[in-house]
């Protein structure tokens, strides 16, 4: 069996040139941000227009605020910024997900769109030293955080996690089922990488944890952020021998079937199948192993949890 070709996945998608080589010089951030598209941030929720990102001028917002508008790059010698507003604070407009709007959005919007989730949910959820425990303020136009008692910094953390479609030698693929999703929700297989453990390793731990099956052969297929709240997905498919020992873990997986693409295809009809949301790893794995057709008789029927 051929490996498959490596995936076009969604998030991984950008065209926004992040210069990170402009983060440490202030008159130029200070200077940009008046012309800047601003994207606004608040709870997991960008501001958003007609089902698309929503840009504000810097102008429009007053003057940069350092602990709160962090710089995302250049394209084409514009500036783009978002900031990042307080849980508090009151917001007009209309504010979607991520999960909501990402398959609708251009590349380059894409891919400001992690890079500002990503960063804003990293300094919400680590405002204190590591080493201290003192509150740490933005630094470099958002991309650290600096310790005023002992100068430490710190930088955005990104968790692996690798995700893998697993097929038998009749190309059928097995999927499972987590407890907490709704009834008929299936995907691949996925884990986070433990400390000293390499990326082959652990899709191989996993699957035999999960779904209780050895592999043979395990092909890489690509990888793309997934910031909810900090993940990097890493995506392979893997080969077993040993399909009849199939079975869920009873644990986290509830549930395990093998699918021939005849038999997605009449689950999807029937409404006894629903996939994962279409910008994620695990839904372009399933699409590009069923091929032909995939855009349509696998359309519809998608679910975050």
């Amino acid at each position: 069996m051929a490996p498959s070709k490596p995936l076009k996945l969604p998030l991984a998608v950008a065209e926004v040139d992040r210069a990170a080589e402009l983060r440490s010089d202030l008159a130029y951030i200070n200077s940009a941000w008046s012309s800047a598209d601003v994207l606004l941030f608040s709870d997991e929720k960008f501001a958003t227009a007609n089902g698309k990102l929503f840009f504000t001028k810097g102008e429009l917002l007053g003057g940069y605020q350092d602990q709160i508008d962090y710089f995302l790059g250049v394209k084409d010698s514009k500036p783009f910024f978002v900031r990042h507003l307080p849980s508090d604070h009151q917001v007009a407009g209309d504010f979607k997900t991520l999960r909501e709007v990402g398959a609708l959005l251009s590349a380059q919007d894409i891919g400001l769109a992690v890079h500002a989730q990503s960063v804003a949910n990293w300094h919400k959820k680590h405002p204190r030293c590591a080493i201290c425990g003192e509150k740490t303020l933005v630094a470099l136009a958002g991309s650290i955080r600096r310790c005023p008692a002992d100068q430490s910094e710190h930088y955005p953390r990104t968790d692996s996690a690798i995700i893998v479609l697993v097929k038998d030698e009749d190309d059928r693929i097995l999927l499972g089922r987590q407890k907490v999703w709704p009834k008929n929700r299936f995907s691949t297989f996925a884990g986070f990488v433990e400390p000293g453990e390499s990326f082959e390793n652990c899709v191989t731990r996993e699957v035999m944890e999960e779904a209780g099956v050895s592999l043979k052969e395990i092909n890489y297929l690509g990888s793309q952020p997934w910031p909810f709240p900090a993940s990097l997905m890493i995506a392979f498919e893997a080969i077993t021998n040993t399909p009849e020992l199939a079975r869920p873990d009873g644990d986290e997986i509830e549930e395990i079937r093998w699918f021939t693409r005849s038999d997605m295809k009449d689950a999807i009809a029937q409404k006894t199948l629903i996939l994962p949301l279409e910008i994620s790893v695990a839904r372009q794995m399933i699409k590009a192993w069923y091929g032909a057709g995939a855009e349509t008789e696998l359309a519809g029927n998608e679910s975050w949890r």
